[in-house]
């Protein structure tokens, strides 16, 4: 599954190759809006930076993004307020607003097209109504300009909207295309296919890769999870998946961009590419490895697409993975027995173009010397204890998944079926069996990172952890952490 993003606007390979032994001033891992724009801020003061990127450019939530900065954000903010002081709810607002602006003006300064939209939340229901006034309450207190939309463009019947305008939606490729440009010219290296797989909390930091050992005075994981598992980020996380496709639609589409508040979740911009416009729908989330068919879900949103627009023909489809942390605000800063030189940025929550950004400026700030008033109040923020019992809940269900895996594992033999995937016993072991290319694939059914038994996503063809959403593909390799090293290859 490609986005519509990479389709049209790929990036050349870096040829970077990094030297085993080389020292930098701060080394970023992920290649993504965060650790980009983290390169570039701090490249800017005349530091010596290297980007690790386990992939290549933009290859994992960057590049599957709806594409929309939008400081209005579904019903994010009075979620926020539910765990937190209002205090913290306009330091995050405020964080976002600062995001979002760098973001506009580097983009327009670099000739990269940024459309101006009017952004809208919407509900289907009574009770998505109520939903929508408790938003409303939280963007008041905020500062954000929200305000009741008097009507929608949206061809199905709605129980209210909000609207924000002055909002914008870009192309996530071209934003990282210009961020490489101006890294390269400030002489920062990209190492793709380059994993960090761990490091120390010495200083200078000793890092290791899989393409050898590096130092550096600092280290920012902007890997989507931290990646390494000092202070438990992992257990404090929820990953989530969702689904984007584009169509092409006769007659009229929405010109701005929506968002509703019931479940299932809809997501809808259009988008300006090469070859036409395209109308973007994204929804169906789920927790990662959880829920059952992923293909399922994509044929839903297609359905649904076509039910409301006629005439839609689908022309990509695609997936992205996102963290949301269970306090709803993000996690930036010092990672907890890194030396004080181990950085970290995550739980975006499915908002990470405007908090990317914002996570990017407070951790150049930081290493720089420098603070800024929004970031000191997110940073040491107090959680409610609605906070607690949203832990509790999450990490029950991980322990459920884990020993409901284990166990449907045990009773099921291993058998590699054709076009699926399943988990079954081979002996003493669990393993994954799958059919790629015509070739029968065996590996472990064990994640490497905690032990969760992984289950087959049939729309990415990929195996998926229930418990804290690594990623493998059929022969094993690596997609997505918190897990740095493959399932074992059992044919082989």
């Amino acid at each position: 599954m490609e986005s519509l993003w990479q389709d049209t606007h790929q990036l050349e390979a870096s040829p970077d190759e990094l030297s085993p032994g080389d020292h930098y001033d701060t080394v970023v891992a992920g290649a993504g809006l965060t650790g980009l724009t983290t390169a570039v801020l701090l490249a800017r003061s005349g530091q010596r930076v290297a980007v690790l990127e386990a992939r290549r450019i933009g290859a994992v939530t960057t590049g599957g993004t709806t594409g929309k900065v939008s400081l209005l954000q579904g019903t994010v903010l009075s979620e926020i307020r539910r765990f937190h002081s209002d205090d913290v709810l306009r330091a995050y607002v405020e964080a976002n607003r600062e995001g979002q602006a760098w973001l506009r003006h580097f983009l327009e300064q670099n000739g990269v097209d940024v459309q101006e939209r009017t952004a809208y939340t919407y509900a289907t229901t009574p009770e998505g109504h109520q939903q929508l006034r408790d938003e409303l309450a939280a963007a008041r207190i905020a500062g954000l300009g929200a305000r009741w939309a008097p009507q929608t463009e949206l061809p199905f019947a709605v129980h209210g909207a909000l609207e924000l305008t002055g909002q914008a939606q870009i192309h996530s490729m071209e934003a990282l295309g210009a961020l490489v440009r101006e890294l390269r010219e400030r002489d920062g290296m990209i190492f793709e296919g380059v994993r960090l797989t761990d490091a120390d909390s010495s200083s200078p930091v000793r890092i290791e890769t899989t393409g050898g050992k590096l130092t550096a005075d600092n280290l920012v994981l902007a890997t989507g999870t931290p990646v390494l598992d000092r202070g438990g980020y992992f257990a404090k996380l929820l990953p989530l998946r969702s689904y984007l496709l584009a169509f092409r639609v006769p007659g009229e589409v929405p010109q701005g961009m929506y968002l509703s508040v019931d479940k299932p979740s809809r997501s809808l911009r259009l988008a300006d590419v090469e070859g036409g416009q395209r109308l973007l729908v994204g929804g169906n989330g789920h927790i990662v490895g959880r829920g059952g068919s992923t293909r399922r879900r994509v044929e839903d949103l297609t359905h649904w697409t076509q039910r409301n627009f006629p005439g839609a023909q689908r022309t990509h489809a695609w997936s992205a993975q996102d963290y949301r942390t269970l306090n709803r605000v993000p996690f930036v800063g010092k990672l907890p027995r890194g030396g004080g030189h181990i950085w970290l940025a995550t739980g975006f929550n499915k908002w990470g173009l405007s908090n990317a950004v914002a996570a990017a400026l407070n951790l150049s700030g930081q290493i720089l010397g420098g603070h800024m008033e929004w970031a000191d109040t997110l940073g040491r923020r107090v959680t409610k204890p609605a906070g607690a019992l949203e832990a509790l809940r999450t990490n029950s269900s991980v322990a459920v998944h884990l020993a409901g895996g284990w166990l449907k594992g045990l009773a099921n033999p291993a058998d590699p079926p054709v076009g699926g995937g399943d988990v079954g016993r081979q002996g003493a072991k669990l393993v994954a069996s799958t059919t790629s290319g015509g070739k029968a694939c065996h590996v472990s059914g064990v994640c490497t990172h905690l032990g969760g038994v992984v289950a087959w996503n049939d729309a990415e063809q990929s195996w998926d952890c229930p418990l804290h959403g690594s990623r493998f593909a059929p022969d094993g390799a690596v997609l997505e952490g918190p897990a740095t090293m493959p399932l074992q290859n059992l044919d082989t």
